[in-house]
C-alpha cells in the first residue's frame, strides 16, 4: 500500500512520530494508502526550512523564479492524464470532470502567476512641488496555505502559485481527505529545479497540521480555503498575532430565474450549478429561485433532467456524478435530507443513496435532490450543506426575490438569469455577493477578485490581489 510522504526541505520524509492515517477510495469505500499524521514537530521542521530558502528565492530573479514554475505547469500538463485519474480516484469526482476541469486549471493557475509576476508594476504619486511616492511591494517570508478537498490540485495550486511567484517560501497543507495530487505536485516541483525549502508540503489533520502552521511565529501570513467555522477559528488565533488573512469561506448561493431568461440555456447551466462535483463546489447554486409565471413549467424540467442523470463510479464515462468525498460527508448531506422533510419540505427526486454493483457497492454515491415547499429562512435554506441537494421555490417580485436571496449568512456567489440588461444590472448592484454571474455560472477570469462577504471569507484571492495579499508594501518618499 502506497504511503504518502511529507515534503521538507528537498526531501520525502516521513512524519516523525512515524503515524499514518487510512486515506479512504471513496467510489469503493476501501483504504487505498496512507497518508502522515503529522504534527507541531514537522511543521517546526518544514518552517526551519522555508526560512533558511527564503533569502535564495526571494532574491532570484523574477525572470527565473518564473522559468521554474512554467516547468511546473509544463510537468502537471504533459502528466495530466495521471493527475486527472489520481484526483479522480482520491476524490471520487468523475474522471472527465477531472481531466476536463481540475488538472487544466491547476496548469492554468501555475502558468498565470508566473507570467503575473513579470508584468506587476507598483504606482507611484508625484508632488509637484514637493517630489515623488513610490511604493514597494517585497515578499512577506514564510506562509501558510491551507487547502480543501472539493477542487484538490486546483485550489492547492490558487494559492501556493501566487505565493510563490511572489517570492515567498510556503508551508502548506493539503487537505487529509485527498491529498495524492499535491503529493505528486511535489514530485514535480523537484524536477522542475525549485530549491529545496521553497515549497514544503505537511500532511495531516487540521486539529494538528492546520492549528500548528496557524499559530507559528515566522508563518507571516495564512491563506484559507475551507468550512465558515474552521476559519473563524483561524482567525481568532491568527488575528491578535497580526498575521494577514485571506479567508475563502462557506456559501450558500441563490440562482435567481426571471421569466424572461433563455430557458433551455439556463435550465442546463442549471443543472450545471446545483450538482456539478456532487454539489461540492463552494460555488453551486443551492437555492433556486424561480419567477412564478414558468416555475412549474421549470420545475418539470429541471426534476427530469436530474432523475436521468447518472450517477456512477467515477471511471464511468456516462457519469454525470461520482461518489461523495467520505461517509462522514455523506451522512452528513444525507442528515440535511432528513431535516428537510422535518421541516416541510417535498423531495421531489432523489434524497436516498445510490448502491451500485461488484467492487463498488461500498462507495459513497448519493442521488441529486431537489426539495420543494421549505420556507427561505429555514435551517436547509440557511446552512451549507456542501452536496447534491438543491431547494427550489418560487417569486413574484424582484424584491422578494432579493430578499430571499440575500436572507442567509453568506455571501459568496449568485446567479442571475434575464435578458433584460438593466435588471440583471439592478439585482446584481443589489446582491450581497463576492461573485455574480449573469446568465452563466463558474465563469472563470484568473485576472479577476475572488471572494465573498458577510461569512463567505475575508479578502480577496486571484490576479493581482494575490499578489498584493502575498507582499508587503513599502511607501518611499524622494524630495525634488
Amino acid at each position: 500500500m502506497k504511503k504518502i510522504q511529507n515534503y521538507i526541505n528537498g526531501e520525502f520524509v516521513a512524519p516523525i512520530s512515524n503515524k499514518y492515517i487510512d486515506n479512504i477510495d471513496p467510489s469503493r469505500g476501501k483504504v487505498y494508502s496512507l497518508i502522515p499524521d503529522s504534527d507541531k514537530e514537522d511543521v517546526d521542521a518544514a518552517v526551519a526550512a522555508a526560512a533558511a530558502a527564503f533569502p535564495v528565492w526571494s532574491n532570484m530573479s523574477k525572470d527565473k523564479r518564473s522559468d521554474i514554475m512554467l516547468r511546473v505547469s509544463q510537468l502537471i500538463e504533459e502528466r495530466l492524464d495521471i493527475f486527472a485519474a489520481a484526483e479522480s480516484l482520491d476524490n471520487g469526482k468523475p474522471l472527465s470532470l477531472a481531466t476536463a476541469v481540475d488538472i487544466p486549471r491547476a496548469v492554468s493557475n501555475f502558468k498565470f502567476f508566473a507570467t503575473a509576476i513579470l508584468h506587476y508594476a507598483s504606482e507611484s504619486h508625484y508632488m509637484e512641488s514637493e517630489g515623488i511616492n513610490y511604493t514597494t511591494r517585497k515578499p512577506i517570508g514564510v506562509v501558510g496555505c491551507i487547502s480543501p478537498w472539493n477542487l484538490p490540485l486546483y485550489l492547492f495550486t490558487w494559492k501556493i502559485a501566487p505565493a510563490l511567484a511572489a517570492g515567498n517560501c510556503v508551508i502548506a497543507k493539503p487537505s487529509e481527505v485527498t491529498p495524492m495530487t499535491a503529493f505528486m505536485l511535489s514530485e514535480i516541483c523537484a524536477e522542475a529545479g525549485m530549491p529545496a525549502g521553497v515549497l514544503n508540503l505537511v500532511h495531516g489533520l487540521g486539529h494538528k497540521v492546520g492549528d500548528a502552521i496557524t499559530r507559528h511565529p515566522e508563518i507571516k501570513a495564512i491563506s484559507f480555503t475551507g468550512g465558515t467555522q474552521t476559519g473563524a477559528m483561524i482567525a481568532a488565533i491568527a488575528a491578535p498575532m497580526f498575521k494577514k488573512l485571506s479567508l475563502e469561506l462557506g456559501g450558500k448561493n441563490p440562482n435567481i430565474i426571471f421569466a424572461d431568461c433563455d430557458f433551455e440555456d439556463a435550465l442546463s447551466t442549471t443543472m450545471r450549478s446545483s450538482f456539478a462535483n456532487q454539489g461540492q463546489i463552494c460555488l453551486c447554486g443551492s437555492r433556486i429561485y424561480i419567477e412564478r409565471s414558468i416555475y412549474e413549467k421549470f420545475k418539470a424540467s429541471f426534476v427530469e433532467k436530474t432523475k436521468n442523470s447518472l450517477v456512477s463510479f467515477p471511471s464511468d464515462p456516462k457519469a454525470k456524478l461520482g461518489a461523495i468525498v467520505s461517509k462522514s460527508h455523506m451522512e452528513k448531506v444525507l442528515s440535511y435530507i432528513e431535516l428537510a422533510k422535518q421541516e416541510g419540505g417535498t423531495i421531489l427526486t432523489g434524497g436516498e443513496q445510490v448502491k451500485l454493483a461488484g467492487e463498488y457497492s461500498e462507495g459513497y454515491y448519493l442521488r441529486p435532490t431537489i426539495i420543494e415547499g421549505l420556507a427561505y429562512n429555514c435551517r436547509t435554506n440557511q446552512e451549507e450543506i456542501f452536496g447534491p441537494v438543491v431547494t427550489i421555490a418560487p417569486f413574484d417580485t424582484e424584491e422578494e426575490a432579493l430578499m430571499m436571496a440575500n436572507s442567509t449568512q453568506y455571501g459568496l456567489a449568485a446567479t442571475v438569469w434575464t435578458s433584460n440588461l438593466k435588471k440583471a444590472h439592478r439585482i446584481a448592484d443589489n446582491l450581497e455577493s463576492g461573485i455574480v454571474w449573469i446568465n452563466s455560472w463558474l465563469v472563470r477570469d484568473l485576472r479577476t477578485p475572488f471572494g465573498g462577504v458577510k461569512s463567505s471569507g475575508v479578502g480577496r484571492e486571484g490576479g493581482f490581489e494575490a499578489l498584493r495579499f502575498f507582499t508587503e508594501a513599502k511607501n518611499i518618499f524622494v524630495k525634488s
